[in-house]
């Protein structure tokens, strides 16, 4: 028995029932906006060795069109999607039985979006945002703990904005590929690609 999943939006009644475009459906599989609970999605991007690089980051958001997620300019991965911005996104919710997959090009998004979005990180992921950096990773534990308090107690709660490294993305969909588990019979695989103004529906072995 597949159980909800608290970070899963909500899925159609009829899950036979095929959508003109995906873009609806990745829509209800997500949290609402309102939401505090922002799922995880893996992001993989196309290292500058060649190899896949992959890790995991915090969906900002989804706004209809594009999903949109923040890192540090300095982080490899904002190196690597400087050099290729073709990536893929992967979001699972194992209690749900469901996975979806996305490809599309990670473009930057404007210094006012990305500012909004950081007023709307927790108090740790702001603190974490201004001292996540090469230095305090060298450190000790404990010079690293220390590091984190006195910058705390230095910039009270609400007193800090955006660092000049954080930077944000949107990716729009190329292609959605969708997942439904199903403990009573097989899964169920719906994969879209644009195709001209368009999708291309195809369903594919689970």
């Amino acid at each position: 028995m597949i159980t909800s999943s608290p970070a899963f939006g909500h899925d159609k009644d009829d899950v036979d029932e095929i959508d003109p475009e995906p873009l609806g459906l990745l829509g209800r599989w997500l949290p609402p906006a309102e939401s505090e609970l922002r799922p995880l999605m893996t992001l993989s991007t196309i290292g500058l060795d060649g190899f896949p690089d992959t890790r995991n980051v915090l969906l900002s958001g989804f706004d209809g069109n594009a999903l949109s997620f923040h890192t540090d300019t300095r982080s490899r991965k904002a190196h690597e999607l400087a050099a290729d911005p073709r990536v893929a996104l992967a979001l699972v919710w194992p209690d749900a039985g469901r996975q979806v997959i996305v490809q599309g090009y990670a473009v930057p998004t404007d210094a006012a979006a990305s500012d909004a979005a950081f007023a709307e990180r927790s108090r740790y992921l702001q603190l974490l945002a201004w001292t996540n950096d090469a230095p305090t990773a060298a450190l000790p534990r404990n010079a690293r703990r220390e590091r984190w308090d006195r910058f705390g107690s230095d910039h009270p709660d609400g007193a800090l904005s955006a660092p000049p490294t954080w930077v944000g993305y949107r990716v729009t969909p190329t292609r959605v590929t969708f997942w439904r588990g199903d403990t009573d019979g097989p899964s169920n695989r719906i994969e879209y690609r644009r195709s001209g103004d368009g999708w291309a529906v195809s369903h594919l072995p689970g």
